[in-house]
């Protein structure tokens, strides 16, 4: 049962799985004191002289002033002089270009002026590695998927220590907008293997993109397992529908129905969609009555549209709950809002089966004078019938006759034909013995 379409829905709400750190977090505008004292304790990386140090503080202090214009400027009055300065100094001094371009949200610019600090030589490791997975970050902001898989290899090229969830999330992050979807699995899967381990909760966006590469990678069984996990930690609303969503689309009815009547009961299927789908899982599963109730309340609170689909889905269900009656507020509805007369003959069928043959005459004319019928035939046999019940024998010999016209009713109709006409002439002798 498919009652539910994710693919919209996992498009979507990957998006908010892509999302970058703060600007503080991302970009490593190392405070120049910080820069200082960790030049004292690498080896083998020039000094920081005292002379660039304050430029820079004094370039550092007016962008966090708000003025990037002026801290610019600075900046571009030390670059005049970089011939001077060694490759810590020239390092630092891009690092602070890079920062500035940033916060004017200038991230070609950003991500030139940080690779000028990563193609310094004698830095220190610990501002090249950040370096690197800042640039991996700001790529990924700037929509440049292969280049930040291309930074991140460099990064890993360098680093000793061992790799962290944001590491692989960035890498899944990236492979996932670049449709390599295994690769991207793989990667967030370590990502939420190392929280779990650590017995931590893995992060919300880590499980929606873990989900969305299941659902991309054809794997509806494992999104079920993912999204169980979802329900589990963060109890949403849209979970809970996804989840009896899915266990459709893996074959699992009765869990399907047990979670969305959780959802239903809890106020989470709300949304016109959810409802109608609702129903349709009510109705597969022998729920009938529900399924017209939860439609016919919708309608009632203007939640569900009043169209005639939406009609006719709610008079078929009460008909198939055997509450025929209940039925015909909503064929009539339905019918009024249709050009075709099918449902004008679904009127009529159900008139004769409750014994109200004047409406069912009138339903079945009506149908017929509207046309667009699929089996324009079974509007006939009503009428016949409907005649004949009101003892109107020609009229019910001539709607029969029309009816043995179509292959489809031809036996049918003869039967009747044979049958009404031995009842009209039963008939007839009866009042001529009572003359």
């Amino acid at each position: 049962m498919k009652a539910f379409k994710l693919s919209a829905f996992y498009c979507a709400a990957v998006l908010s799985a892509v999302t970058l750190p703060s600007l503080l977090s991302m970009v490593p505008g190392i405070n120049i004191s910080v820069a200082q004292a960790e030049e004292v304790a690498t080896k083998r990386v020039p000094a920081l002289r005292e002379k660039v140090y304050s430029q820079l503080a004094r370039a550092q202090k007016l962008a966090d002033d708000g003025d990037t214009v002026a801290g610019l400027a600075a900046l571009d009055a030390i670059k005049e002089r970089s011939s001077s300065m060694n490759d810590y100094e020239i390092a630092m001094m891009y690092n602070f270009y890079g920062f500035i371009y940033y916060n004017k949200n200038d991230l070609p610019q950003a991500i030139s002026a940080f690779e000028n600090v990563v193609n310094q030589t004698a830095i220190p490791e610990s501002l090249k590695l950040n370096t690197l997975f800042s640039l991996a970050q700001l790529a990924m902001a700037n929509g440049d998927y292969a280049e930040v898989i291309t930074y991140l290899d460099r990064w890993d090229g360098l680093n000793t220590a061992p790799r962290k969830d944001s590491y692989y999330v960035l890498k899944s992050q990236a492979l996932y907008q670049d449709k390599q979807y295994q690769g991207a699995l793989e990667n967030i899967n370590v990502a939420i293997a190392l929280a779990e381990k650590d017995n931590q909760i893995p992060k919300e966006n880590w499980l929606v993109l873990q989900r969305a590469l299941y659902y991309s990678l054809n794997q509806p069984i494992e999104v079920v397992k993912v999204l169980e996990k979802m329900i589990t930690y963060f109890d949403k609303p849209s979970y809970w529908v996804q989840l009896g969503g899915m266990y459709g689309e893996v074959g699992e009815e009765k869990k399907q129905l047990a979670v969305l009547e959780t959802a239903y009961q809890r106020g989470f299927i709300t949304s016109k969609n959810d409802i109608r789908n609702f129903a349709q899982v009510y109705l597969l599963n022998g729920l009938a009555f529900k399924a017209a109730e939860l439609m016919n309340k919708g309608l009632s609170k203007q939640v569900i549209d009043d169209t005639a689909a939406n009609r006719a889905f709610i008079a078929e269900s009460y008909l198939q709950a055997k509450e025929d009656r209940k039925a015909i507020p909503h064929f009539i509805a339905a019918a009024k809002m249709e050009r075709h007369g099918k449902y004008e003959q679904r009127l009529a069928e159900l008139y004769i089966n409750i014994e109200m043959f004047d409406e069912a005459a009138d339903a079945a004319r009506a149908a017929l004078n509207k046309g667009g019928l699929d089996f324009e035939s079974n509007a006939y046999i009503a009428l016949g019938m409907a005649q004949y019940n009101l003892t109107n024998f020609d009229a019910s010999i001539l709607a029969f006759e029309r009816a043995e016209k179509y292959k489809k009713s031809e036996s049918l109709a003869k039967q009747w034909i044979k049958y009404v006409k031995r009842e009209k002439q039963n008939s007839e002798l009866l009042k001529t013995a009572y003359l």
